[in-house]
């Protein structure tokens, strides 16, 4: 064979070899559905019935019982028609969600096509037999559940006659077809739209579920209500649906025009304290036509303007804000009122989108401090649009940057509300998937004291056959880079393992001088889409020492507490709780050492790490490792048992990346394969461990680990699981 031949074959191949040797040892991941006898399973650590307590209510900044019981929630979105599923699947559900430790979903825009197809906010016994039977398995099985319900929601022609421009509304366009025909956005200024919006959940809250005797008023199950998902009236969408709605766009305009018109009396005046800026050609108060340019892009830049040219924030632009903040806080409270008068107790949440940057994004938290819990998404990785795809991707770690995505949405914790994070995922393709569920269980839930999680989505009580989706869905809570850690996190959370810490930083921010234009507050917003993070005012590395909050009080300043210089020592910080210690060095790692579980998290190859009574070490490059008690109330010592999880990266056969691991080339098919985990684990003073090999679904195998020198070594590559019972 010619030379130039063999060379241009070679370069061919190379990279298939590289890519084989890469995976030569990753195995199949094979999980059954028989969940009965699984050792993860955690259907009895639920409350049952869900409710026996009483309503979930605030309490200052925790989440409590009306009885007076603290409760976290470790949940999961149920989307779109789902909630509508056939007793058949409710049951199977119902099994599912309590085997793998989740005690709470949010149903999530299931109203769509929920009523009677002629009256948007008209709801039939028949098209929600299924939801109430389904309510009620949940609640039997202490699974609570919470609405957000509505995500734009949608005209029907039979409420043509209430609302003032319904032709226009019916008619709207967009690239996302989700805001087709929808409320969304005109909804947090125009009045006709509220009452469409409000109906509609008081009627759903008198609806009488027959399987539980109840309304849902009087369900305790029905953990909280959300006012509207990712809206509110900063939203920068906005302004495109004000375009397709010129009757919109006028009552807007009016209503602003009205409101200044008492502030100021006339042209002449406006335009002066406006010092001529701010008022398009044509625009006037006589006319009722001045514009309140309601987009947080506009409002941002404005802002970070001042801070650049060390100013106060433009006349204009605060009177903007000022009048859309008023419209937002009134819109809530009508719709406060009207819930509070169907007789629910639970909590309530505004909305869960944040809004840019300064002071519209303040403003937008502050009207949802006043209505209830403080509630955010957000995403991290992956690549462009909502499906699996070939293309660049967003390969990065957040383990090695502390307080960088998912992790930065705690920025927006208000220091006397309960933190909500209903919404989130670390996006396939990028490879350190594994990574977020125990950032968010272990920093946000334990360290920060977050209230609860709802990972998105589940849409199937089963592990998904590949990385995505079925049709290349991006947000998949059943991947085991997933769903396979939460019975060790779920129970760690339950228990409380993870200590809350103590507040290192208070952000005081002084609303009333930030609405007279001054700009003490530097949080910055990046925002692509669902992906956002937040550049914080301080060191980001604080996160991993302890609580970081914000309160809403006079003199803004930023306050700075503890042993500061003690906790963050050459890249690595330790948690004033003394239990977790987070690194950057290298690709970035972190450690949990609590009594009733130990982890590693991240790039900790050949490093050995005591914790307690456990020293551990890896061979692997990346690896989440979680050793936890199995029972209740139980401390490892004390249950003489631990649960070994072992997960690092997962892939589609023949799933294949570039040479960088910057662009995914091939999506790959099934069956899924997973990178063993190399585990070395000395417990000490303890008598010769019994190890047993659990299969993918957590049941007992015939296969066990003899130690070696009172160690274990579990190697996935021999073994081919990624679950282990030790016992001593």
């Amino acid at each position: 064979m010619p030379q130039k031949h063999f060379i241009l074959i070679y370069l061919l191949v190379f990279p298939v070899l590289l890519s084989a040797q890469a995976t030569k040892d990753w195995f199949a991941f094979s999980p059954s559905n028989n969940l009965t006898s699984s050792e993860l399973s955690m259907a009895d650590w639920l409350h049952k019935p869900a409710g026996k307590h009483g309503f979930v209510q605030m309490k200052g900044d925790k989440l409590m019982f009306e009885d007076g019981t603290p409760i976290k929630f470790w949940g999961t979105n149920i989307a779109s028609e789902l909630p509508f599923m056939t007793p058949e699947e409710a049951i199977r559900w119902s099994k599912f969600l309590t085997s793998y430790g989740f005690n709470a979903v949010r149903f999530h825009k299931f109203t769509w096509d929920a009523t009677d197809g002629i009256h948007s906010t008209v709801i039939t016994n028949e098209k929600w037999k299924n939801f109430d039977f389904l309510c009620n398995e949940l609640r039997n099985n202490g699974v609570y559940y919470g609405w957000s319900h509505i995500y734009g929601h949608k005209v029907c022609p039979g409420d043509s006659t209430r609302l003032i421009a319904y032709n226009e509304l019916a008619a709207t366009k967009f690239p996302w077809s989700h805001l087709n025909q929808t409320t969304s956005a005109l909804v947090n200024f125009a009045d006709d739209l509220q009452d469409l919006n409000i109906e509609l959940t008081v009627n759903i809250l008198n609806h009488i579920n027959p399987t539980t005797g109840l309304r849902y008023a009087d369900d305790p199950a029905l953990s909280f209500i959300e006012f509207q998902n990712e809206d509110n009236i900063f939203w920068s969408a906005i302004e495109e649906t004000l375009k397709q709605t010129p009757t919109y766009n006028a009552l807007l305009c009016k209503k602003f025009s009205k409101w200044l018109l008492q502030k100021y009396n006339n042209d002449a005046n406006l335009t002066k304290a406006w010092n001529n800026e701010g008022i398009a050609e044509g625009e006037s108060l006589m006319k009722e036509t001045i514009y309140p340019q309601p987009n947080h892009g506009l409002f941002s830049w404005e802002y970070e303007q001042a801070i650049k040219e060390n100013r106060k924030v433009k006349q204009h632009i605060l009177d903007k804000l000022a009048f859309l903040y008023e419209e937002q806080v009134k819109f809530y409270k009508k719709f406060e009122n009207a819930v509070r008068k169907t007789g629910y107790k639970g909590t309530l949440v505004a909305s869960c989108w944040q809004a840019g940057t300064g002071l519209s994004h303040l403003l937008n938290l502050h009207a949802d401090y006043l209505t209830g819990m403080i509630d955010r998404h957000n995403y991290f990785g992956g690549g462009k649009g909502h499906n699996l795809a070939p293309g660049v991707i967003d390969n990065s770690a957040m383990v090695s940057h502390i307080g960088s995505g998912l992790f930065s949405t705690g920025l927006q914790q208000v220091r006397d509300r309960p933190f909500v994070f209903s919404e989130w995922m670390s996006l396939i393709p990028n490879e350190w998937t594994a990574e977020s569920a125990p950032i968010v269980a272990v920093y946000g839930m334990g360290l920060h004291g977050w209230d609860a999680s709802y990972v998105f989505a589940t849409d199937y009580p089963h592990y998904s056959p590949t990385i995505e989706t079925p049709g290349g869905g991006i947000y998949n809570a059943t991947s085991p880079t997933q769903l396979a850690l939460y019975p060790a996190l779920a129970r760690m959370i339950y228990r409380n393992d993870v200590t809350e810490g103590k507040v290192v930083v208070n952000r005081n921010v002084d609303l009333k001088a930030m609405q007279n234009g001054e700009t003490a507050f530097k949080d910055v917003v990046k925002q692509d889409y669902d992906r956002k993070s937040i550049e914080g005012s301080f060191p980001l590395q604080l996160m991993a020492a302890g609580r970081v909050v914000l309160t809403f009080t006079a003199n803004s300043r930023i306050e700075l507490t503890g042993n500061i210089d003690q906790l963050w020592n050459d890249s690595t910080v330790t948690s004033n709780t003394g239990e977790l210690t987070w690194s950057e060095k290298g690709k970035g790692y972190f450690t949990i050492n609590t009594p009733g579980t130990k982890g590693l998290v991240g790039f900790a190859k050949g490093k050995k790490f005591d914790l307690g009574e456990i020293s551990l070490s890896t061979d692997n490059e990346f690896a989440v490792i979680l050793i936890t008690s199995p029972e209740p109330g139980k401390t490892i010592s004390e249950s003489r048992k631990m649960l070994v999880t072992t997960i690092a990266r997962a892939r589609n056969t023949d799933m294949k990346y570039n040479d960088d691991r910057t662009q995914l080339l091939n999506n790959g098919k099934a069956p899924m394969l997973l990178e063993p985990v190399k585990l070395s684990l000395l417990v000490k003073g303890n008598s010769m461990p019994k190890c047993t090999m659990l299969d993918h679904t957590g049941h007992k195998t015939s296969n066990q680990i003899r130690p070696v020198n009172g160690g274990l070594t579990l190697d996935g590559a021999a073994t081919k699981t990624m679950y282990y019972m030790v016992e001593f």
